[in-house]
């Protein structure tokens, strides 16, 4: 009788120290899973932060130059070159306010649920469809950027979106910035089943691969969230080349649709 009252008490105590064990390890994991949910969401930030400051900054930086070697010849060419100062400065504020604002939100949300609100909007949207605009920012500024379309224009997966645009963003930026030179290309091409993007320029500087910062290095990030491919080289030809390809997942069949027994396409 003893010995089996003390081989159920092991038992019993085992299953127990099993389960707690078990707990323990489910406790941990979900710990390292908020964890690197929160470093992701930090990178994130980051990368928005760093692209959108970058460039305005670039701009302001060309305008203000501008305007201080012709406002005693030209004081109408100096005065165009601030107000674009300001406009840009202010566009900039007001998505550092829209992007403080959505991460006061998202803080709130945390501290009454008890768990993050990751993917929220941190900066208002931009796509592919905002190349044009940019492209009239940087020419404005004195750096004519040339933009080329391929294939048939259709609506981009919001992830893909965002980043073909930051990362067009940040090579004409560091065009402007290193390349020294006066204009640069861009092509987006809609390819069948992913987007291929490119910045090109022919100066003599070291244009896009000149970044030593973060720049260069969020945008192979971007890419490699996305499972694409992504490359920064000097051309044959002189100057540099900036290319990403980015895979379109495929789009799902509405549900209760019947496939063509013809297959048909």
């Amino acid at each position: 009788m003893a010995v089996a009252v003390a081989v159920a008490w092991l038992i019993g105590y085992s299953v127990h120290q099993s389960r707690s064990y078990d707990e323990q390890l489910r406790a941990q994991l979900a710990v390292q899973i908020a964890a690197r949910a929160v470093a992701a969401e930090r990178l994130s930030i980051a990368r928005e932060l760093h692209d959108m400051v970058a460039h305005t900054i670039g701009i302001i930086a060309l305008q203000a130059g501008a305007a201080a070697r012709v406002v005693g010849t030209q004081p109408e060419s100096a005065r165009q070159a601030m107000l674009a100062v300001e406009s840009a400065s202010r566009e900039t504020l007001a998505g550092l306010r829209r992007m403080l604002v959505a991460l006061r939100e998202s803080g709130d949300e945390q501290e009454q649920n008890g768990q993050g609100a990751l993917g929220a909007p941190l900066a208002p949207a931009v796509g592919v469809a905002d190349v044009e605009r940019l492209a009239a920012e940087t020419t404005a500024a004195g750096v004519k950027v040339e933009v080329r379309w391929e294939g048939e224009r259709r609506p981009l997966p919001p992830e893909i979106d965002l980043s073909a645009f930051r990362i067009i963003q940040e090579s004409v930026t560091n065009v402007v910035r290193h390349a020294g030179t006066d204009t640069c290309e861009v092509t987006v091409a809609y390819l069948a089943q992913s987007l291929a993007i490119s910045v090109t320029d022919r100066g003599p500087g070291a244009g896009s691969t000149a970044s030593t910062g973060f720049g260069l290095t969020g945008m192979r990030e971007r890419v490699a969230l996305l499972h694409g491919e992504f490359s920064a080289v000097p051309r044959p030809e002189g100057g540099f080349r900036v290319a990403a390809r980015l895979p379109i997942p495929p789009v799902p069949a509405p549900s209760g649709a019947q496939p063509d027994p013809t297959g048909a396409r």
